[in-house]
């Protein structure tokens, strides 16, 4: 079936790698789709202390990033994601005892630990397992199939939503936290990945002086802001400052949906090397820029001229959402060296996490708060980074990975060249 092979690649390890993200990610489906019900409904929160420690949450991965990834290179990738998933799994369950905000906090805090732990592990994993030429289009084949996951869960979230009852939605962590149990059970399966080599120990933090590749980091979390751009500041966009009926959103959600698993493979292609990679960033930074000059002329439209407008916006900013994704794969698949693989991803991992915590206030400010001259500054921040991602990766491939050895004894400092 056509779309059967947009989403599974041939039988080996990358399809066992595809079949774990799509079970994955229906349990994720089911408990995002329903997760502010629950909390606050099942659990009697309310929305500020739900949206605090959620915050607090995202604030400490951020601290944490670096050195899950050290863990990551000093006990294996596989043993790690294991370990973490089954973690994952535990706490799911221990949703259900949770009897104040303090213990929300921890059960949060203590899930996103452990899910960064496992994304940087899944990732390394992928790296390790396959050879080079088949990492990126690996990486997109489980991306495409996490998408058909997380679709098919949330309308079986909406199903649990539908009833309404406390049994209901106590449902939403269980299945969860029994589809992680199954997907531990499938990583514990998979083959054990060629081991990268110990290599010196090093300092906690000490990759943070490689600046090439934090800038490179920084310069991926810009552009990756068009997962807030989508999943934030449309909705409100549509519903506040334009004619478009809110009937459209999940019209939109479902046009992303359809071109990310049909095409998410395809906007792989060219994104194995690294400079392949600086390509993909810039084209990413363009479409989103067009889109989002797109999304602001939506406010000055209407009736079938808007809905047309905020779909084509829709699909430019789809089309930034795959490439820059291929890209980051490239970077990340291609520079760091064998044995940091984890260091280097928990790294690169904290762009994003920086956008994911101010990229919301920022640009719902820029767009919504200045009523749409802000998405010209939105574009043009855009373009700017597309046009210097290529500039930014050949100076990081110039630029020797430094390995400082932590231990007693001097050693001679080892420079790894980036491929």
């Amino acid at each position: 079936m056509q779309w059967f092979q947009q989403i599974a690649p041939p039988p080996g390890v990358a399809r066992a790698l595809t079949v774990r993200s799509i079970v994955y990610a229906v349990g994720s489906g089911v408990f995002q789709a329903g997760s502010a019900v629950f909390f606050t409904q099942y659990l009697g929160l309310t929305a500020t202390q739900v949206g605090l420690g959620l915050s607090v949450a995202g604030g400490l991965t951020v601290l944490l990033s670096v050195p899950l990834g050290q863990v990551v290179d000093r006990w294996g990738a596989r043993r790690v994601w294991i370990v973490a998933g089954l973690l994952e799994a535990l706490l799911f369950f221990a949703y259900p005892v949770v009897g104040s905000f303090a213990a929300f906090l921890l059960l949060v805090c203590a899930l996103a630990v452990a899910d960064v732990t496992a994304s940087v592990a899944k990732h390394v994993y992928t790296l390790q397992a396959l050879p080079p030429e088949e990492r990126v289009r690996a990486l997109a084949y489980q991306r495409s199939a996490m998408n058909v996951g997380f679709t098919a869960g949330a309308a079986l979230s909406g199903v649990a939503l539908a009833v309404g009852t406390r049994s209901a939605y106590l449902s939403l962590v269980l299945v969860n936290a029994a589809v992680l149990l199954v997907t531990a059970v499938l990583i514990a399966r998979l083959p054990r990945a060629a081991a990268a080599g110990s290599g010196p120990r090093t300092r906690p933090f000490a990759v943070l002086r490689d600046r090439p590749f934090v800038a490179l980091s920084g310069l991926n979390g810009i552009l990756q802001s068009h997962q807030t751009l989508f999943g934030v500041i449309l909705p409100l966009w549509t519903l506040t400052c334009t004619d478009a009926p809110a009937v459209m959103i999940p019209v939109l959600y479902m046009v992303n949906t359809v071109l990310a698993v049909t095409f998410q493979v395809r906007a792989s292609r060219g994104s194995e090397t690294a400079v392949g990679a600086g390509r993909a960033l810039r084209t990413g930074g363009l479409t989103v820029a067009a889109g989002a000059l797109l999304l602001g002329a939506a406010a000055v439209t209407g009736g079938i001229v808007t809905i047309a407008v905020l779909v084509a916006g829709t699909v430019m900013l789809t089309v930034g959402e795959l490439t820059q994704s291929a890209g980051a794969w490239g970077v990340t698949a291609t520079v760091p060296p064998e044995e940091r693989r984890g260091e280097y991803t928990g790294v690169f991992k904290l762009g994003g996490q920086v956008q994911q915590t101010f990229a919301p206030a920022g640009l719902t400010l820029l767009a919504v708060g200045t009523g749409g001259w802000g998405w010209l500054v939105i574009a043009a921040l855009m373009v700017v980074a597309g046009q210097v991602a290529p500039a930014a990766v050949r100076w990081v491939i110039r630029t020797p990975r430094l390995v400082r050895a932590e231990q007693e004894t001097a050693a001679t400092p080892e420079l790894v060249t980036a491929r």
